[in-house]
């Protein structure tokens, strides 16, 4: 089998490549490992930056999202019991966020690709990249029972951390940067309408917790927990009552219960691999760069990573110039350090660390009042959560 550009997994990063080199007249073929069903459920991020909507709607594939999308022109902060409306268009010239899960972003992708793309493999498993740094890399994979090889003038790697896309990259020039937390977050879904028409980020001295929503009658709620803990370990009633506590206000604001359908401990942490390119081969998404979720980040720069190599191919098909491919790793890089000083202020900022000291909970309360009392500083928060351009 051979096309132009052959795409590791079946995600938005890897869907929307499709999508957009499809639109500019550039073959591909995904290799997804997983079965359909799986990557249309599989829950992961709801946040879209508004460079993303405008890309999604640019590529024909923003229809749904726009019916059924829960459009979000703030968020709340919460801290002492106080709240602030941060005002996202008032602040950045009229951009906003898009509430839309990634399993929708991917079904719309999906129906796209295998209605007018080119092949869209699942169960397709990438087993290695091979001559990644010469003229034609090829991908290894395995389907229907048999291996089989893909000729490619270029390949896209949008496997996720764990895939086989960044192996290929020689070690010696490889440099990995990384931070862990000691806390990650016990998230639930719930069949009970969101208590707040807008996500609302709670500082409190028992932990973080975030209100967000899947949908006008699925709420999405997170419990800052300790490192390691099981989310079994949490009873319905205590993860319900620990909620109520650290989102308690002084107005008489009240957090609604339903009935827990999901739940699930994510880890935290900070990573990014240096180089995002090697040859002909391109690193995408969590590939190459890992946010904590707290700056809702993660698809988002998975997205800029694939605008980035779509638009540099599309360059080089109308000019005949490598410019942008050669500066791939350096123009994402950019957006990626920018999108993990983000994550890093908001995840510092909101969260309390096992060894606090009074000292430290002062600061991050100080903080959080510069941020509502300040233009300056909360016009840079909506700038970093609304998104960063698409260079």
């Amino acid at each position: 089998m051979r096309t132009t550009v052959g795409i590791i997994g079946a995600g938005p990063a890897g869907l929307l490549l499709a999508r957009l080199l499809h639109n500019a007249g550039i073959e591909s073929v995904v290799l997804e490992s997983r079965d359909r069903e799986y990557v249309e459920h599989r829950q992961r991020a709801g946040i879209l930056e508004q460079g993303t909507v405008d890309v999604l709607r640019a590529a024909g594939a923003g229809a749904r999202m726009d019916r059924e999308g829960l459009r979000h022109d703030g968020i709340e902060l919460r801290f002492d019991r106080k709240r602030h409306r941060v005002d996202f268009p008032a602040l950045t010239g009229g951009r906003s966020v898009m509430v839309y899960a990634q399993t929708e972003v991917c079904k719309d992708l999906i129906a796209l690709q295998l209605a007018e793309g080119g092949p869209l493999l699942f169960e397709a498993e990438a087993l290695a990249v091979e001559g990644a740094d010469s003229g034609s890399p090829r991908v290894r994979f395995r389907y229907q029972g048999r291996e089989d090889v893909l000729e490619c003038d270029y390949v896209v790697g949008c496997d996720g951390f764990w895939g086989v896309a960044r192996a290929a990259v020689p070690a010696e020039l490889t440099r990995v940067f990384e931070r862990a937390y000691p806390f990650g977050w016990l998230g639930i879904l719930a069949d009970v309408p969101p208590s707040h028409d807008e996500l609302v980020y709670a500082r409190h001295d028992r932990g973080f917790a975030l209100l967000s929503m899947r949908s006008p009658s699925v709420s999405r709620l997170y419990l800052q927990v300790p490192e390691g803990t099981d989310a079994e370990d949490w009873s319905d009633e205590e993860i319900w009552d620990e909620l109520e506590r650290r989102f308690e206000t002084t107005d008489g604001w009240r957090l609604d219960r339903g009935t827990i359908t999901q739940k699930s401990v994510t880890p935290m942490r900070s990573w990014v691999h240096e180089p995002m390119r090697y040859g002909r081969l391109f690193l995408a998404g969590d590939a190459a760069h890992i946010v904590p979720p707290t700056g809702a980040k993660g698809l988002n720069l998975a997205v800029g990573d694939v605008v980035t190599f779509a638009r540099a191919l599309t360059y080089e098909k109308e000019t005949g110039s490598a410019e942008l491919l050669d500066a791939y790793s350096e123009t994402c890089l950019r957006r990626v350090w920018q999108a993990e000083r983000f994550s890093y202020d908001m995840t510092t900022l909101l969260h309390r660390t096992p060894d606090a000291t009074p000292f430290e909970d002062r600061l991050q309360v100080a903080r959080l009042d510069r941020i509502a009392g300040a233009r300056s500083a909360e016009t840079d928060l909506a700038e970093g959560y609304t998104g960063f351009p698409l260079e």
